[in-house]
C-alpha cells in the first residue's frame, strides 16, 4: 500500500499548485480527502490520478462544469447518467481531435518555416523576412512592422 500523500506531496507529483487543489476541492470537483490525526490532508493513489486526469482536461480547454458534472456522476453511479455522459464525453472528444488537427496544421507550418530558415540566405528586403509564407497548409497573416 502506498503512502498517503500531504498537498504538497500531490502538489509536486501532478504539477498543480496547492492553492488550486483545495479550489479543486472547494467547488467539488475534487473530493475532500482524508485527514490525519493533525488535520492534514491525506491523499491516495486514486487522488492523484484524478487530479491528473483534472489537470489534463484542463489544459485542453475542459470547462470545470463540465468536468465537475462528469466526475461527480461517475462518483455517485447514479442511474440515468450514463447517456448524458456519454453526450458529454464525446462532445470533449470531438473538441479533442478538432484541436489536433490544428495542432497537427500548425506542425506543419512551423516545419515549413524551420525549413525555409534553414535553407533561404539571409537577407533584408523592404518586406521583411519571407521565411513565414507558407503554402499549402494555409497561411500565416503577416503584420505590418510598427516602430
Amino acid at each position: 500500500m502506498t503512502p498517503a500523500l500531504t498537498i504538497g506531496q500531490l502538489a509536486k507529483a501532478t504539477g498543480v499548485a496547492a492553492k488550486t487543489i483545495r479550489y479543486y476541492e472547494q467547488i467539488g470537483v475534487l473530493p475532500a480527502p482524508g485527514r490525519s490525526a493533525a488535520r492534514y490532508r491525506q491523499y491516495d493513489q486514486s487522488g492523484v490520478q484524478r487530479l491528473r486526469f483534472i489537470r489534463r482536461a484542463r489544459s485542453l480547454s475542459v470547462p470545470l462544469r463540465e468536468i465537475k458534472t462528469l466526475v461527480t456522476a461517475l462518483d455517485a453511479g447514479r442511474p440515468g447518467m450514463r447517456p448524458r455522459l456519454r453526450v458529454l464525453v464525446r462532445q470533449q472528444l470531438l473538441a479533442v481531435e478538432r484541436q489536433s488537427g490544428e495542432l497537427r496544421l500548425l506542425q506543419r507550418q512551423l516545419e515549413q518555416v524551420l525549413h525555409r530558415l534553414l535553407v533561404s540566405p539571409r537577407r533584408r528586403d523592404k518586406d521583411g523576412c519571407r521565411c513565414l509564407d507558407v503554402e499549402g497548409v494555409g497561411s500565416l497573416p503577416r503584420r505590418k512592422a510598427t516602430r
